[in-house]
């Protein structure tokens, strides 16, 4: 005889389809467990976790949407699967694509930090502007995910984990309601308290447009706004100052089709004639380091196409014509060269015969300084104020990663002028005029003097307003979702599953209901 068990009819759970089916590739319920992760599953959660951390990193730089979105959504259904206690189980291609992703991420961070080791200063700068927006930012994102720790903490059967989690939680929340304490952000501040604009210096001109250190270069910076023009000064064997950032003249020269057994030689022991012939500007044609040539117009070329190695004294006679300053950062040659002993002189007679005003001159390094009157002193190290008085220093050229903004109020405090290098980004630039610098070394002032005002500015009791009124309805949402899911967990479990059952069989005549299957069962009678 044949017996028919009662029918079992189940309502559809498209949202539970939905997380376990993108996640784990289990769209039918029989594939699904509510059964306690493996230790195996658990690793690879924690994988993803560290992965999603380690991206958003990494995006903070170089921002990859695909990447993050695809992340972001594992990352929510990761820790819907926990609130709603279904069991882990990534699929194999996530479980590839997320360690391709990870080690690919390493691969990057680690190749960055041998290229640009010395940059992952700008993290700490950057993190100055932009710490009121990255916490309201995290505020959101914890106020959200407390959706999940609700579901997960407020379970009939507790456990050590669930109160850890907790625990965590809290102590996380805590930590972000507090964090504006700890904030130091210059462009935090009254609005009449704000300096006047940093004067823009064109570092070696404006390498992003023109090759560096040529005539056409600095042309291009003081039509786009610099008032001061920087250069790198070393003396020719003859005892001509030029123009030259690199010991030698392969990199900005075409030193190895003309000289190519002396390529490698440093550009000091060549005479002005020699250097005078070579070509200074089909290199920046050619390799396009700023990725800046396409835009350039064709007369813009061929211009660039005929640059010379520029002299000190022509750079100085522009200057004079602009009613510029300039900022000379001088190269002593070795021992061992014929001007070794008077490239002082070789120098300091070059600024005499282009006629430009000694006060409008700043010499650097720190050498000769006995020597050097009339001009401006100035460093490329970060001393103590009482240093700087001792050795008669007028300014300082300091790198962005080494000043604060207590430093340089205490430098002009004691009218010390800092000058802060290299500085080609806007939000960089509103930072340090937030901070009071005076003036600023960029390789982009065609980008700085579209910059007319700090980016953002606010003053302290708007901002105490936004911190103090996020905070409390952030703690008013997270005890409303707690309440909300304890009283949903509370109605699920005293409902009678018996009652569940015989309710979807009287509505399925109304309601979109999934019959399963009826499980016939033989017996002998």
């Amino acid at each position: 005889m044949v017996k028919h068990q009662p029918l079992q009819v189940y309502e559809k759970q498209v949202f539970v389809s939905f997380v376990t089916g993108i996640y784990g590739c289990r769209w039918k319920r029989y594939q699904r467990s509510q059964d306690d992760s493996s230790r195996w599953e658990c690793t690879w959660f924690i994988i993803l976790c560290t992965s999603f951390l380690l991206l958003l990193f990494w995006a903070y730089f170089w921002i990859d949407t695909v990447i993050i979105y695809y992340y972001l959504l594992s990352q929510i259904l990761a820790f819907f699967h926990v609130s709603l206690g279904q069991q882990l189980n990534l699929y194999w291609v996530h479980k590839i694509g997320v360690l391709a992703t990870l080690l690919t991420t390493i691969s990057g961070v680690v190749s960055v930090d041998d290229i640009w080791g010395d940059e992952w200063a700008i993290l700490l700068v950057s993190l100055q502007s932009t710490a009121p927006f990255l916490h309201i930012g995290a505020l959101i994102t914890v106020t959200g995910i407390s959706w999940l720790v609700a579901g997960y903490v407020v379970r009939k059967d507790r456990s050590n984990i669930q109160m850890l989690v907790l625990l965590v939680y809290i102590l996380i929340l805590l930590a972000l309601y507090l964090a504006p304490l700890t904030f130091n952000c210059p462009c935090i501040m009254d609005r009449h308290s704000l300096k006047p604009r940093p004067n823009i210096i064109g570092r070696r001109g404006a390498p992003m447009l023109a090759p560096e250190n040529t005539i056409v270069s600095f042309n291009r910076a003081l039509q786009h706004g610099a008032s001061c023009l920087e250069a790198d000064v070393s003396v020719s064997v003859d005892g001509v100052p030029f123009l030259m950032r690199d010991h030698n003249l392969r990199r900005t020269t075409d030193v190895g089709k003309v000289f190519p057994s002396r390529q490698y030689e440093d550009a000091s022991f060549f005479n002005w004639t020699e250097i005078r012939s070579l070509n200074a500007g089909q290199w920046f044609l050619q390799s396009d380091p700023y990725w800046t040539v396409e835009t350039l117009t064709a007369k813009d070329r061929s211009r660039i196409g005929n640059q010379t190695v520029c002299s000190l004294f022509d750079m100085l006679r522009l200057a004079v014509r602009a009613n510029s300053s300039a900022l000379l950062n001088v190269r002593r040659p070795p021992p061992e060269h014929p001007r070794y002993r008077s490239w002082f002189m070789d120098t300091l007679w070059a600024v005499q015969k282009a006629g430009i005003s000694q006060k409008r001159v700043t010499w650097t390094p720190d050498t000769d300084r006995g020597r050097v009157r009339g001009l401006q002193q100035s460093v490329n190290e970060k001393l103590s104020v009482k240093e700087i008085r001792q050795r008669g220093i007028t300014s300082l050229t300091l790198h962005y990663s080494k000043t604060s903004l207590k430093d340089i109020q205490e430098y002009q405090a004691n009218n010390v002028s800092v000058s802060v290098y290299p500085v080609n980004e806007p939000w960089l630039y509103s930072t340090l005029w937030c901070s009071g610098v005076p003036f600023v070394s960029s390789d982009a002032p065609q980008v700085l003097r579209r910059v007319p005002y700090p980016i953002w500015l606010m003053s302290h009791s708007a901002y105490n307003f936004i911190w103090i009124s996020s905070d409390l309805v952030s703690l008013a949402i997270i005890i409303g979702i707690f309440s909300l899911q304890k009283w949903r967990m509370t109605g699920i479990q005293n409902y009678n599953p018996e009652q569940i059952m015989l309710s979807a069989v009287t509505r399925q005549s109304n309601r979109d209901v999934n019959i399963m299957k009826e499980k016939l069962i033989f017996s002998d009678n």
